[in-house]
């Protein structure tokens, strides 16, 4: 059978890709002038329910019918659709959200750009298509994203913000459904420039936890960088530009949220490390985030202050940190995701701090390789031919391992002081 189709045309994101010279992932294609019965007739495979869409019996890439969509409700579920026979390319090409993605490639390789999104892509100019873009909320966290991918040389069209503005006047952005919201936001934090996403959302009511932080001053001696808000900002950029993971990425933005609360109740930042335990729970329920994440940023809020000050701490407040709170004997993998959000928090100050030296990584990562190398089967026969039981042999690890721990804090505090001596 002849599964050719007469008008096809590649769309979207892959026609974009290929202007930048980039590769794209996935290809989606949009079929002029067909019906759902044609395209099964010629063994494409239907799939979703919202709108005509296939899966080509081969490439299993995407085949779309053109269609309109009118908005007669609040969200994104309130959608009128139109996908039949007389629906035009561009009118297709008129309902995505921005010119740059609003552009279809022929069979010939012709470029199809009814919306001037080649002008815009040369540019860096990020823009909405047509008014049909404040029809789905959820455009605005995608136009952010974009920035977050793009980068700093790129920026958002006036009308398109002014446009952005006015979904949170009304309302629109109160309908966003937190998983959409979740979903966006995670798929950010894996970009280049995660912070782009976020100040592009600033003041739209979004992250309330995030603008909160605007204007909470810091001493100076230690963060000459400016307010909380401007530190978070710096403190994800390092974490994405070391490539840290996701976890680490959500620590580094998440780690200081208890500073606008305690400044707003206290006029200070005293006790904000566990102060933002309550508020990134809070957050991550409100978004539906993952537990894993949720952990790595309670734990990195909970104990950063102590991580930065790990060779003022005595043997057992280290042990507390490490073995107690952290856990670092059985998730050492989390233990060094905690150590990349520490190190992007003392580096996310501003140029001067950013390839600053943070030994107490290094530290940390040391003290935790002694523990490991400790003879635990060895230690256990010695308190139980000493008559101990229970909870006691317990008590003999722990003495123990802040023995050990004290051993190897004294001999690398000294190497350390050698170090800096030379």
């Amino acid at each position: 059978m002849n599964n050719k189709l007469k008008k096809v045309y590649l769309v979207g994101g892959a026609v974009r890709d290929s202007l930048l010279g980039h590769q794209s992932k996935d290809k989606d294609y949009v079929v002029v002038g067909e019906t759902p019965a044609t395209l099964l007739a010629r063994g494409y495979q239907a799939v979703g329910n919202d709108f005509p869409v296939f899966l080509h019996p081969k490439t299993k890439d995407e085949y779309a019918l053109a269609r309109t969509e009118r908005k007669n409700g609040k969200g994104y579920t309130g959608f009128t659709v139109d996908a039949s026979t007389s629906v035009t390319l561009e009118e297709d090409l008129a309902r995505r959200d921005l010119t740059i993605n609003s552009m279809a490639m022929d069979d010939q390789g012709n470029i199809i750009d009814p919306f001037n999104g080649q002008t815009d892509l040369k540019n860096k100019i990020l823009r909405h298509t047509t008014d049909a873009f404040a029809e789905d909320p959820v455009r605005v966290l995608r136009i952010a994203r974009f920035l977050a991918r793009f980068g700093e040389q790129w920026s958002i069209h006036p009308d398109t913000q002014a446009l952005m503005n006015k979904l949170k006047e009304n309302g629109e952005l109160a309908h966003l459904v937190p998983e959409r919201v979740w979903n966006e936001t995670e798929k950010t934090l894996n970009e280049k420039h995660p912070q782009l996403f976020f100040q592009a959302l600033n003041g739209l009511g979004l992250f309330p936890e995030i603008e909160a932080m605007q204007g909470i001053p810091q001493p100076k001696n230690h963060h000459p960088e400016g307010d909380v808000y401007i530190h978070t900002m710096l403190v994800l950029k390092r974490a994405a530009d070391l490539n840290f993971d996701v976890e680490t990425r959500f620590a580094a933005l998440t780690h200081d949220f208890g500073k606008a609360y305690c400044y707003q109740k206290y006029g200070n930042l005293h006790g904000h490390e566990q102060v933002g335990i309550k508020v990134i729970n809070e957050f991550c329920e409100r978004l539906k985030v993952p537990n894993k994440l949720k952990a790595l940023a309670v734990l990195t809020s909970d104990n950063h202050t102590r991580c930065h000050k790990l060779f003022e701490l005595t043997p057992k407040k280290v042990h507390r940190l490490i073995v107690e709170k952290i856990n670092a004997l059985e998730h050492p993998h989390r233990f060094l995701q905690f150590l990349q959000a520490c190190l992007c928090d003392a580096q996310g100050r501003g140029e001067g701090f950013v390839n600053k030296d943070y030994p107490q990584f290094q530290l940390a990562q040391s003290l935790l390789n002694a523990l490991r190398q400790l003879d635990r089967k060895a230690i256990v026969q010695q308190a139980i031919s000493r008559g101990k039981s229970g909870p006691l042999i317990g008590a003999a690890m722990r003495e123990a391992e802040i023995n050990c721990l004290r051993d190897n804090l004294t001999e690398l505090k000294n190497k350390e002081l050698h170090h800096e001596n030379k």
